[in-house]
């Protein structure tokens, strides 16, 4: 039995710029850290004594006789990837909804492959993982995604991700003193909308914009706004000014697609800065999930009674760790 344990992420800068049609031609910038909430997937074999073959349990349960009859797109796309014939049983567990803006999708992915590697009694590296996660989402499954979930999931922690030409990425630490980071995890609100939505229909527009132009000055804004927010968190600039730039970078997103963002969810953000909010960002591809908001401590309490439509408030802690094999036993 093997269980794994993998981050979402949620993304500061440069979202947008990851998808492939626009860095391969334009380069792309992303700042993101891993999420100490975690998708946990627990894996084994199944014993040859049931009438099924495989069993799947997530928001449902599916026994299938054969894999190709799997309906979960990642676990079918998984197995046929490491073309795994064998009965397996999984399990998923997540701290955090589904379709909610932070890479929950990849977060299951990049577990997957790292439970069904241990499983098969082989290992990857994050960058591996990652790597993998993309072919399996972007070339086996069809989806529209871009690169920087698969990363983050995979490697956790407070990243930077460049992209380039041939769908080449470096990926490098954002070195911040532990006491900055701390302030940063401080002034952090984080909150659940109470709606989830299928991003595929959002990155499908925001692609199919990007691949004919029309959106090319909101995205080297965006990537403009990214280099200039590196420089603003390497030089442990004051949140308000980072929350500038976030506020900026949202208007700029807002206009990749019809849907990204709707009217109480403009409400809703010019509530919170009328409170006190620096900044902030709708999570994901947009329609509805997580937001989160930088804003001084002293005002979060303001802040949350002013929306009183977030269903949830969630801790912000940043993952150093990325996707772990956290309980391994061969037999």
């Amino acid at each position: 039995m093997i269980i794994t344990r993998t981050p979402y992420r949620l993304s500061f800068f440069g979202g947008g710029t990851d998808y492939n049609p626009w860095f391969e031609e334009n380069g792309g910038l992303v700042l993101a850290v891993g999420l100490a909430h975690y998708c946990y997937l627990t894996v084994r074999y199944l014993p040859q004594f049931f009438e099924h073959k495989s069993r799947v349990v997530y928001g449902k349960e599916e026994n299938v006789i054969n894999n190709k009859d799997i309906q979960h797109p990642s676990v079918r796309g998984c197995l046929e990837y490491l073309n795994i014939s064998e009965g397996v049983e999984i399990h998923h567990d997540g701290d955090l909804p589904a379709r909610s803006g932070l890479g929950s999708s990849s977060s299951f992915t990049v577990g997957l492959l790292n439970s069904l590697y241990a499983l098969k009694q082989q290992m990857r590296s994050p960058g591996q993982l990652a790597e993998e996660a993309i072919d399996v989402e972007q070339n086996w499954l069809k989806e529209s995604v871009g690169i920087q979930d698969q990363i983050m999931a995979a490697h956790g922690g407070f990243r930077i991700i460049e992209m380039g030409p041939d769908a080449t990425w470096i990926l490098k630490n954002m070195l911040l003193p532990k006491e900055y980071l701390k302030s940063l995890e401080d002034n952090v609100l984080l909150g659940f909308s109470g709606i989830s939505r299928m991003a595929e229909q959002h990155a499908k527009n925001k692609i199919e914009n990007i691949k004919q132009g029309k959106t090319n000055e909101e995205l080297q804004t965006i990537f403009s706004l990214a280099q200039e927010a590196l420089q603003a968190f390497q030089d442990q600039a004051g949140f308000d000014k980072i929350g500038r730039l976030l506020d900026q970078s949202w208007q700029c997103k807002r206009r990749l697609a019809e849907g990204v963002s709707v009217n109480w969810m403009d409400d809703l953000y010019q509530t919170a800065l009328r409170n006190g909010a620096y900044g902030g960002k709708l999570m994901g591809a947009g329609g509805g999930g997580f937001f989160f908001f930088l804003a001084p401590p002293n005002k979060h309490q303001k802040i949350r009674d002013a929306l009183s439509q977030i269903k949830v408030w969630v801790p912000f802690k940043i993952d150093h760790t990325g996707s772990q094999v956290i309980f391994y036993n061969e037999n």
